[in-house]
This record gives C-alpha cells, sequence and structure tokens, in this order.
C-alpha cells in the first residue's frame, strides 16, 4: 500500500475525484484534517461535504486520486476494513432499529467486536450518555430525537474510533442537545479522537472546531484556523455559496 510519512495528519485527500456514476461531485480535491482535531467542512448545499465523508467511509469509490489515513492509502477499501482501522461513520438523520431496544441496538453496533468484548465495552460508552443508559430496555424508537442521536454517537464510540466522520448532528435536535453533543465531540477530539464533521450550524460548530475547511463545486477554496473563520465577517458568504469570492477577498486583503 501506498503510504505518506506526515505525522501530524490524519486524513489525507489528493487529487480526489468521485460522485454517482457520470456525475461528479469531488473535482481534484485536496485537503489535510491533523489528528485529534475536530475539521469542520462547509459549504452551500451540493459543494460537496457529504460525499467528503461517504467517500471516506467507502461508500463511494474515488475514481481518481488517492486518500490516506495514518499515512496508509485507503482510497476504494471496503467499510468492514476501513471499521477495522479505527474509521466510524454516523451519517446524517435517523440509523436506528426502531423495533429494538437500546441495548439491542448497541450489541449490533459492536457486532465485529464479538458479544464478550460488546458488553465489556457497552457500560463504557453509557457513561457518556446517563439519559439514554436510563432508557437502556427502551425501544430505541421510543426514544426522543436527541437521545436517538447520542444512541447512534454510542453506537460508533463502542468500536473506540480513532476517527469520527458525523454528518449533521444537529439535525432535529434541541440547542441544548446540539451542546451537549458538541460538548462531546470536543471531549473526544480533546482525548485523541479525529472528528471530521459536516454541520449546518456553523457559528456554533466552529466555537468547538479547531480547523474549518470551505468546499465550493468539490473543491477546496478555503481552509484556516476556525477561530480565524469565526471572526470573519464573510461567514455568512462562505456558508451560503460565496467561499471562492470571500477567499478571493481574505487574500487581497492580506496582500
Amino acid at each position: 500500500m501506498l503510504t505518506t510519512t506526515n505525522k501530524d495528519t490524519c486524513i489525507e485527500f489528493v487529487d480526489v475525484v468521485a460522485g454517482y456514476k457520470d456525475f461528479m461531485i469531488l473535482n481534484n480535491l485536496s485537503f489535510k484534517a491533523k489528528r485529534g482535531t475536530i475539521t469542520l467542512l462547509l459549504g452551500p448545499n451540493g459543494a460537496g461535504k457529504s460525499t467528503v465523508l461517504k467517500t471516506l467511509f467507502g461508500l463511494l469509490k474515488p475514481r481518481q486520486g488517492k486518500i490516506f489515513l495514518d499515512g496508509v492509502e485507503i482510497g476504494g477499501a471496503t467499510q468492514k476494513s476501513l471499521l477495522a482501522e479505527g474509521l466510524a461513520f454516523v451519517p446524517q438523520g435517523r440509523n436506528l432499529f426502531g423495533q429494538l431496544s437500546v441495548f439491542e441496538n448497541l450489541e449490533l453496533g459492536g457486532i465485529t467486536l464479538g458479544m464478550k468484548t460488546t458488553h465489556e465495552r457497552i457500560p463504557e460508552v453509557l457513561e457518556f450518555f446517563p439519559r439514554v443508559r436510563d432508557r437502556i430496555n427502551s425501544l430505541a424508537s421510543a426514544l426522543s430525537g436527541g437521545e436517538q442521536k447520542q444512541l447512534e454517537i454510542g453506537r460508533a464510540l463502542l468500536l473506540r474510533p480513532k476517527v469520527i466522520l458525523i454528518d449533521e448532528p444537529s439535525i432535529g435536535l434541541s440547542p441544548i442537545v446540539v451542546a451537549d453533543v458538541f460538548k462531546l465531540l470536543r471531549k473526544l477530539a480533546d482525548q485523541g479522537t479525529t472528528v471530521l464533521m459536516v454541520e449546518q450550524n456553523v457559528k456554533s460548530a466552529l466555537k468547538i472546531s479547531d480547523e474549518a475547511i470551505a468546499l465550493e463545486s468539490g473543491r477546496l477554496v478555503l481552509q484556516k484556523p476556525a477561530s480565524e473563520l469565526l471572526a470573519d465577517p464573510n461567514i455568512e458568504r462562505l456558508f451560503l455559496g460565496g467561499a471562492h469570492a470571500a477567499a478571493q477577498g481574505t487574500a487581497t486583503a492580506s496582500a
């Protein structure tokens, strides 16, 4: 397998082209995400944010270019092998088995670990989610939206992932629950987990992120520390579709 040697880089895309059938979403996309940080992907609808996560997790195969995880090329790898490498994906929307209990959903999340290891880890994971722990025997469909999202994240944490890919975690959640989810992601990153996140609640997400990447038409147009972008008056244009113009404006202002 092809490898790179930058020890601080966890995820790297190099000239990646990917999409659906003949319609390419990512167009020679290149970027790096540092280990143990939260990197926020932002841009207008259709910019390619979710496609980055799906391509990284093997749901889409790159047509061109290379993808590296901890210096090892993984483009085109199977989801099973990526899970074994410590990559976990929490997709957009609800992805639970509603007619199974919280405990049973967690068991399914750890199916690749074996039941003994899964049962050992479930109490450890539930320490992060006391509300879910209190409803361990309830059907997943009976949980609130916030509790369901926490269960999804908990299911991913069973694998003790090195990397968590999370797509729009705030959708349908109250501000209080969103704050709890963001605090958890920040805590995981501080403990060494790399988080790559797509999130529509840009300002709140920037507050807990380390780095921000703006995409437009499947290309990188801006990458800078999240704190700098949060203070940038162009932030709304970046999110709503003027990323390229904002990046040019930033370059002109600093010239």
